[in-house]
């Protein structure tokens, strides 16, 4: 065994070091690159990774999380406050019984009695509820 630089043997161990070096690093740039081609191993591999990240990491971590149906105190007008409501708290109540169930759930929120003024439905371009406006009494 001859370790000295000058050495063929050595040489050849550095030309093949160098050479894992080289390809290990085409690789990891081909593999973020998505540099392989469709029904190839490493496209197989890149795709079973991509998959397992989106279902197996925790919801939490990206704070994605269902945000509850809540009631907003916008600004006051002269003796009456007005509200927004999310659309789910008033989700398949009769048209007729809105006021008195959005009455309920700002009472429920506020601590105290009511007088709603008025109930308005804020729609989208299709005519879907987005939200409803309230017009309280102080």
């Amino acid at each position: 065994m001859d370790r000295r630089k000058g050495s063929p043997k050595a040489l050849g161990h550095a030309k093949l070091t160098g050479e894992m070096k080289t390809g290990f690093w085409r690789s990891i740039g081909r593999f973020i690159l998505w540099d392989y081609p469709r029904a190839s191993w490493q496209y197989d591999v890149m795709v079973a990774l991509i998959l397992a990240f989106l279902f197996l990491t925790p919801r939490g971590w990206f704070r994605d999380q269902p945000r509850p149906a809540s009631i907003v105190v916008l600004e006051g007008h002269e003796g009456a406050d007005m509200l927004w409501l999310a659309p789910e708290l008033l989700e398949g109540v009769p048209e007729g019984e809105r006021p008195k169930r959005a009455a309920a759930l700002i009472e429920a929120k506020l601590g105290r009695k009511v007088d709603i003024i008025r109930l308005d439905s804020i729609l989208d371009a299709e005519k879907t509820p987005t939200g409803y406006l309230a017009l309280i009494r102080r």
